[in-house]
């Protein structure tokens, strides 16, 4: 087991099998030494356990667990390219939050995910970052995650 599952595991958590990709693309891939990780949706046993707009069907404090589970599933589809613990730093995570047309609280939800990282990785988890809101997302899945890492 990795540092990175330790990590995890003394949070209560570990890492689940790599979430199936649901059109054509690759759930990472690594490049020289970059690792680019596709958007994750919060898919947990294949299915979204919850479904709509932030800041209408969904709430902040649901869309936040989502986003955590988005963060689980980068780290899953990480391990599945390189060693969790070859990681020198997650360097860029893209949030993306299916919103309610007033909903303004993006940068808080994506936390859920950034927040997992960085207990995860430790210093190499802190990041740059985006939070976007959008209308729609795949699967009418509220939130979205994709990262960029570094390996040695």
């Amino acid at each position: 087991m990795s540092q990175v599952e330790d990590r995890l595991a003394a949070l209560g958590l570990t890492v689940p099998d790599v979430v199936p990709p649901v059109a054509v693309y690759h759930p990472a891939v690594v490049v020289d030494h970059v690792v680019y990780v596709s958007g994750q949706l919060p898919l947990v046993g294949g299915e979204l356990p919850v479904k709509g707009k932030v800041g209408a069907e969904v709430t902040p404090e649901q869309a936040y667990e989502l986003a955590k589970q988005c963060g689980l599933n980068l780290i899953a589809a990480l391990k599945s390219v390189v060693d969790l613990d070859s990681i020198t730093r997650i360097a860029k995570v893209g949030g993306f939050v299916a919103s309610a047309p007033d909903f303004t609280g993006q940068p808080q939800v994506i936390n859920g995910a950034s927040e997992l990282l960085g207990e995860a990785f430790g210093e190499a988890g802190t990041h740059a970052r985006s939070a976007v809101g959008v209308p729609v997302l795949p699967l009418d899945t509220p939130v979205e995650v994709d990262l960029i890492a570094h390996v040695s």
